[in-house]
């Protein structure tokens, strides 16, 4: 067991396919339906919409449309009212993104510093 938030990426098939990014703060998942997925190349950002949070039990969870994509723990590195900044610790790889905040939506943005 681990003191660290955990982070998970779903992949959903319906309503059609998405990746939902949940990041573990304040005893909830706060969580981005993010169309595209991840960004893999810092010039191209992705759109995340913010969704209702999730408990944590959802974490875990998956179904024959819900699979875990990749999880692991995060780090909060900096934040502001806009904008705040986290690595994501996978199972793969330890990546920097930034979620940045629009007058609608949320941006999400692999950084050019990595790990």
């Amino acid at each position: 067991m681990t003191d660290r938030p955990v982070f998970v990426l779903h992949e959903h098939d319906l309503p059609r396919h998405h990746f939902d990014l949940r990041l573990e703060e304040d005893g909830v998942l706060r969580s981005w339906a993010v169309p595209k997925g991840m960004p893999t190349d810092v010039r191209h950002d992705r759109l995340a919409v913010a969704v209702p949070d999730h408990d944590l039990g959802h974490a875990s969870y998956t179904d024959v449309d819900k699979r875990i994509a990749d999880d692991g723990w995060w780090e909060l590195e900096d934040r502001n009212d806009r904008r705040f900044v986290f690595l994501l610790h996978g199972q793969h790889a330890v990546r920097r993104y930034a979620l940045i905040q629009t007058d609608s939506d949320w941006l999400l943005h692999l950084t050019r510093d990595q790990p």
